[in-house]
């Protein structure tokens, strides 16, 4: 449709309701004169007249009665739609999923979420637990979290936490047993207990730093392996060996005493986890909440 024809059909729809053109005209703040012209362009284009005027009243004719049949409900369903995203802004509503890996879900995302989803009851948020890289159009989610340094090209990207980095722990009757390692590359003589990657299936290879050096990885081997973190944490509180884990992650065991740490000089920070979107993404009301709410804040 011309996109002058919207304006005349509203033109249309408002005599024909008011059954006067004096009426319409204030209504739709014009001149008399400008919206019977109107009407009549409108009449021209589509070869058919459309209302019966009389010194008295105007009144659609039947071809008019059947356009505006179409027309009435598409305009009331407009309008309702567009009343609905005015109120969003008011009462935001909708549903945000967000896919991410058990640590950043308990550590990160859950509590800065948890207050926002009491504020704001419409707002539904769903967690999908995955550790590799997702396609977020064929999982038909809203948004993901990895490390800053694994977000791909194309991707808006959103940091949401402080820097990282993983440190090796070990229970302190387990260092007591087996001894604390002086290097990385001490691992082969010690129970370690590994995390196989979802992604492609293989052990996580541990991963260090000289000091004031270069990167390195260590294959690590041990009688447990898991497929998430929490357990590998788990079982070196539990004295069944070294674990590589997030230092955030191991907080309280280490304040508790539960845990040591070894290796210190070896293990770099990196950056720390960002939320990523597609670029082509009109945030919903709900999700510019959540955006706003995960944003991570220097102070």
């Amino acid at each position: 449709m011309l996109r002058e024809n919207i304006h005349d059909l509203i033109a249309l729809a408002a005599v024909a309701e008011e059954r006067s053109f004096t009426r319409a005209a204030a209504r739709l703040n014009v001149s008399q004169s400008a919206l019977s012209h109107t009407i009549k362009a409108l009449e021209t284009r589509l070869g058919m007249r459309l209302l019966t005027r009389t010194t008295r009243s105007v009144a659609p004719t039947l071809e008019g009665e059947d356009l505006l049949a179409t027309l009435n409900p598409a305009f009331d369903m407009i309008e309702a739609r567009l009343k609905a995203l005015n109120d969003s802004r008011d009462r935001p509503s909708g549903t945000v999923r967000i896919v991410a890996g058990e640590y950043p879900i308990e550590t990160l995302l859950w509590p800065k979420l948890s207050p926002l989803l009491k504020e704001h009851p419409a707002v539904n948020v769903e967690f999908v637990m995955e550790y590799g890289y997702t396609d977020l159009a064929s999982a038909q989610c809203d948004a993901g979290v990895r490390y800053g340094e694994q977000v791909s090209e194309g991707m808006i990207s959103m940091r949401i936490g402080p820097d990282e980095r993983m440190i090796c722990v070990g229970a302190p009757d387990y260092l007591g047993r087996a001894g604390a390692p002086e290097t990385p590359h001490d691992l082969g003589g010690h129970d370690c207990i590994n995390l196989r990657l979802s992604t492609h299936g293989q052990l996580y290879a541990w991963e260090f730093q000289e000091p004031g050096g270069a990167e390195f990885r260590v294959k690590v081997s041990g009688q447990l392996t898991f497929n998430t973190i929490n357990p590998v944490l788990q079982a070196a509180i539990d004295g069944h060996g070294l674990a590589l884990v997030p230092d955030r992650l191991a907080g309280p065991a280490l304040e508790a005493g539960r845990l040591k740490t070894c290796l210190d000089a070896w293990c770099p920070t990196f950056p720390g986890f960002h939320l990523y979107y597609p670029s082509r993404m009109r945030p919903s009301s709900a999700f510019g909440l959540v955006l706003e709410a995960l944003r991570e804040r220097s102070d």
